[in-house]
């Protein structure tokens, strides 16, 4: 049984057409593995033929908006759909944030009150098979450090700390091994020796990559921000065998872009290497 992943949100905090902001499903046997959940990747899990219940786990990497803006709707509409509490994974502060907005006073309250508590609402839902009284969504919460690792059912996922948003965030990077075969999501990250072992022999290495060939910026930022070229060299050293590179701004999205991206790449990294698009999907 391999690991299938699908690529459901490959973009950035820029409002764009091509790109949702960060997400990527990763099923395994009945289970099914959400890492991140940015603006735009319920609707393309809907696109992919799937529903926002069939979600088993959610694994955060950190809490900028263009990775956790559509949580509070996949949540709302898992339960909407009679879907089991997701089991939901990440740093601090995951507890508050999901209270803010499921909690007795979280912003969803009203919307919450009205679809439990008025009669109509209640007869629609007892017509669609719920029964009442109904609870209010109650994903599963646990919060998680770096080096955090769980046991699911035939997998195994490991945990390193990412370079990027501290200390207001706490950044995370995940790996996933099952069969002898092993996935590597780094969040987003700067180069770091701590990423670097994570992705160690990995099978598949998903990396953000939020500058193009050669880019300059601010020097804090581009410390930060590693271009194909840096990816590919630390991917190189780490044995990686396929490498592909996301989270992919509107500027970088040009035929010259893509050229330069892809040519780092190939002088930099002897495996498999290439910038993924949206709904597309590999077996790992």
């Amino acid at each position: 049984m391999t690991m299938k992943l699908t690529i459901l949100g490959s973009g950035s905090p820029e409002a764009y057409i091509r790109r949702a902001s960060t997400g990527y499903l990763l099923e395994i046997g009945t289970d099914k593995i959400l890492f991140d959940c940015g603006g735009g990747v319920v609707d393309n899990l809907i696109r992919s033929n799937r529903l926002p219940k069939d979600i088993t786990h959610l694994f955060f990497t950190h809490y900028h908006s263009d990775h956790m803006m559509d949580y509070a709707r996949l949540v709302h509409a898992a339960w909407d759909e009679g879907g089991a509490p997701i089991k939901v994974f990440g740093p601090k502060p995951l507890a508050k944030i999901n209270e803010g907005y499921f909690g007795p006073d979280g912003v969803l309250q009203n919307d919450l009150r009205a679809r439990t508590e008025a009669v109509p609402s209640q007869q629609v839902w007892v017509a669609r098979g719920g029964t009442l009284p109904r609870p209010w969504p109650m994903p599963e919460i646990t919060e998680i450090e770096p080096g955090f690792s769980y046991q699911g059912n035939g997998w195994t996922l490991g945990s390193a700390e990412a370079t990027h948003g501290q200390p207001i965030l706490e950044c995370l990077a995940f790996s996933v091994e099952h069969e002898g075969k092993k996935f590597v999501y780094s969040g987003d990250t700067g180069i770091n020796d701590r990423v670097a072992a994570l992705s160690q022999d990995a099978d598949f290495l998903l990396h953000w990559c939020y500058r193009g060939s050669g880019e300059e910026v601010h020097p804090v930022l581009q410390a930060m921000s590693p271009d194909p070229k840096d990816v590919a060299q630390m991917a190189q050293g780490a044995g990686v065998k396929r490498l592909y590179l996301t989270h992919f701004r509107i500027h970088m999205d040009t035929d010259a872009g893509h050229a330069a991206a892809r040519n780092d790449l190939a002088t930099h990294f002897d495996g498999e290497a290439d910038i993924v698009e949206d709904l597309q999907t590999y077996q790992i």
